[in-house]
């Protein structure tokens, strides 16, 4: 967030300058590339949305050509690298006091070199006040846009791009934040708009709502009397006297009536029987603060009261409220929490959006776009570039919604491929893909921040090492450690931040600051060294295997799967060791291992599978470059292969550490093809498939996964999953239900985590699950 010191506009980009404490490059970032505009004006806030290309750089490999030569050379790497640039699509969304729009839109006009269009979409009540203002400044016509269709649109694209956009707010929880996993399917829903009055809308699909009802008693209404009874004429004013104030001075209660519970219809003595009640006898003055929480409490029920009632009539349990009388204030959030969860005897849940601010703007910017189809693509947080949900606590930040001028920042970028649920998911509405929720469990938050911290100088000498020949690399590196080192600081004192805390979240908020300064593959040349070693190793590995009786050779081929996983760059038992032991290898790796039986131990189950017929088809998800992705899983996928089952390998769409990226996996499988006839006819028979899984994460996504890999999963009647690696299966997936056979296989290469699951560093965990019948 950026912070704003002047209360008033200036008429140039030099006056925002001088305005707030961010630079204006920082908050309306890549302005130069801004391809189309939409803007969302309400009373007190402006949200601006614009679409911009990124260039940023990409780490490519490709197989070397030896046309022309005798023979590969002895000392050559597997593959060349290069660094190329890339153009990617984002979103940006910008949101600011009203105050500011002058200043801010002489900054954008200022800086406006490639916008590709001659219109801006606008939304909002303010679209109508500001229409000349903007037209003049930015010399695009506005076109405006119907305010509840842009809503609607902008609440079904969070909903659909952004896990953990929905909450529940608790107040006395800590954090008071309870995150919703997203269901796959988002409708029905209804949402809940609460402006100057209130409008209740069902929303059925991408395009079929309809507004169902209302009230005329809104945010408008506290306001308006609250001006009256109070003289305070700033809506945040009356919400912070309403946090201060006690209803019940005001109210009359039940027991104030009854003398106590009124046990024949069962109700509880503290309930409100009469809002404002006790002013009608008491002879004396109410303080601004019990009259401002007596209306808000009033309203807060009579909207949940009617959130409820539509809710099931239309037999629908999702109810998402928003509008300028919630914008994240903890008074109404938790006055309507409690209103529907009391009348609907807890059957209907009141949900919150972390982006409810910015879903005007968002459905302005798609209603505008619809010749590009942004729908047609998946779309994902970029953590170092967003602001991050603020804490609500008084506590905390007493006036924090009256600050002057903050600016709240979201960036969204497009993913080049369209994410989907894996079908081999027992129940998506149910899954939840990490294991410890790092919100909740501080002992373990507190842990794995400081665990980060720590790690920052060995990732910030990684990414300038990947960079010899770049002479801005250690500034820009800097750059990244101060990015996140602050990104880590804000998760410490408000870990709900960017939804629910992960040990996943904070490794991809790691990659995203290494991208924004133009690192995106620290450990490229890491990979093609040990890529190019474990190739050489691969046949003794293989004829070792074969000269095995069947069952020794399972068991062998397991131990490598396991061996191969210790070589994790991202662990620090395993960097220190390979740092300091260059001649560390696959042999050594396999010494390290835990003895049987392992800290959880399925290898005897597993073992008796193999004994019956084979799998249809095996997807598994790979972990490591090098001995991990070589000599471990190639020659476990050899053996399937050998049984007679296909293989679908999948691999990181882009890089996260060593993980082996599915560009290099084509090229490994491709050497391993030359030298092993059985994975060169399984490669050219379709038997074995290389895919990639859409992510760029160490940490594996169930739920969001390439399209391409779930069709292939359906076609290939698929009916054992792989998943190995203590990212993918330790961290995440580890309870993860799947309607198939399913094998999670990791080595634990870090001593606090095993010492929390009863193991030690290398312990072992082999999973074989079978789903119940």
């Amino acid at each position: 967030m950026a912070e704003c010191g002047a209360s008033g506009s200036g008429s140039s980009g030099d006056s925002l300058d001088k305005s707030i404490t961010l630079p204006p490059d920082e908050i309306f970032r890549n302005l130069e590339n801004a391809k189309r505009f939409a803007i969302d004006i309400g009373g007190s806030l402006t949200k601006l949305a614009y679409y911009s290309t990124v260039q940023h750089k990409v780490a490519r490999v490709r197989s070397f050509d030896h046309s022309g030569k005798d023979a590969e050379q002895e000392h050559e790497p597997p593959y060349e690298i290069s660094v190329q640039e890339e153009i990617t699509a984002r979103l940006h969304f910008i949101k600011f006091e009203n105050t500011y729009i002058e200043a801010c839109l002489d900054f954008i006009k200022d800086h406006l070199v490639n916008t590709e269009t001659k219109v801006i979409q606008a939304t909002g009540g303010g679209a109508y006040k500001f229409k000349d203002l903007i037209e003049e400044k930015l010399r695009l016509k506005v076109d405006k846009e119907d305010v509840m269709t842009c809503l609607i649109k902008g609440c079904n694209f969070v909903l659909k791009n952004i896990p953990h956009e929905a909450f529940m707010y608790q107040k006395d929880a800590d954090p008071e934040f309870r995150f919703q996993t997203n269901h796959p399917n988002i409708f029905p829903y209804l949402l809940v708009n609460i402006g100057s009055g209130v409008s209740i809308v069902k929303v059925e699909t991408e395009d079929k709502f309809e507004w169902i009802g209302g009230s005329s008693i809104g945010g408008g209404t506290f306001w308006g009397l609250g001006a009256l009874l109070t003289k305070t004429k700033k809506f945040d004013e009356l919400l912070h006297l309403a946090s201060k104030g006690q209803h019940t001075n005001v109210d009359m209660l039940v027991r104030d009536v009854y003398g106590g519970a009124y046990q024949t219809l069962g109700l509880s003595g503290n309930l409100i029987a009469s809002s404002f009640g006790k002013s009608a006898t008491a002879d004396k003055e109410f303080s601004k603060e019990d009259m401002s929480k007596s209306l808000l409490h009033m309203i807060s029920n009579d909207i949940g009261q009617l959130a409820c009632l539509y809710a099931k009539l239309h037999n629908l349990d999702r109810v998402y409220f928003g509008g300028f009388f919630i914008r994240g204030h903890p008074v109404t959030m938790r006055t309507i929490t409690y209103s529907i969860n009391f009348f609907s005897k807890g059957e209907v849940q009141a949900l919150f959006l972390r982006h409810e601010g910015y879903l005007g703007a968002i459905g302005a910017f798609l209603k505008g776009a619809e010749q590009d189809n942004p729908n047609q693509y998946s779309w994902g947080e970029n953590y170092a570039g967003s602001s991050g949900l603020m804490s609500t606590s008084p506590e905390l930040f007493p006036m924090q919604r009256a600050r002057s001028g903050t600016f709240d920042l979201l960036e969204m970028d497009r993913l080049e491929r369209p994410l989907v649920n894996l079908p081999l998911l027992l129940d998506p509405s149910s899954y939840i893909p990490d294991t410890v929720d790092l919100t909740d469990d501080a002992m373990a938050r507190k842990y794995w921040l400081t665990c980060f911290e720590e790690a920052l100088d060995g990732v910030v000498n990684r990414a300038i090492a990947s960079q010899p020949d770049a002479i801005d690399a250690a500034e820009r590196a800097e750059k990244f450690r101060q990015k996140y080192w602050n990104k880590l600081q804000t998760l410490r004192h408000q870990p709900f931040a960017y939804g629910t805390l992960t040990v996943r979240s904070l490794l991809e908020t790691r990659e995203h600051c290494l991208n924004e300064f133009n690192f995106p593959d620290p450990y490229s040349k890491v990979k093609q060294r040990e890529n190019g070693i474990a190739l050489k190793c691969f046949q003794r590995v293989i004829r070792s295997l074969d000269s095995l009786g069947w069952e020794e050779r399972q068991f062998a081929l397991v131990k490598g799967l396991l061996a191969g996983n210790v070589f994790d760059w991202g662990a620090k038992a395993v960097s220190d060791v390979l740092e300091s032991e260059p001649q560390f290898g696959f042999e050594e790796a396999k010494r390290k291992l835990q003895e049987r039986p392992w800290l959880v131990d399925s290898y005897g189950e597993w073992l008796q599978r193999l004994k019956g017929p084979p799998h249809k088809c095996a997807l598994i998800f790979a972990d490591n470059s090098g001995i991990d992705i070589i000599l471990g899983v190639f020659p476990f996928v050899r053996e399937l292969l050998f049984r007679g089952t296909e293989v679908i390998l999948a691999c990181n769409s882009g890089p996260a550490l060593n993980d082996v990226t599915y560009n290099e996996s084509l090229i490994v499988a491709e050497r391993i093809a030359a030298m092993d006839p059985l994975i060169q006819s399984a490669l050219r028979e379709d038997k074995l498939l290389l895919v990639q899984t859409g992510s760029s994460s160490p940490c594996l996504d169930l739920s969001r996964l390439d399209k391409g890999l779930a069709v292939l999963v359906r076609e290939r009647s698929t009916d054992l999953v792989v998943i190995e690696g203590m990212g993918r299966a330790i961290h995440t997936n580890y309870h993860a239900a799947l309607r198939c056979e399913s094998l999670k296989l990791a080595v634990i290469k870090n001593s606090w985590l095993a010492d929390r699951l009863g193991g030690r560093l290398f312990s072992v965990i082999f999973k074989y699950e079978v789903p119940a019948k």
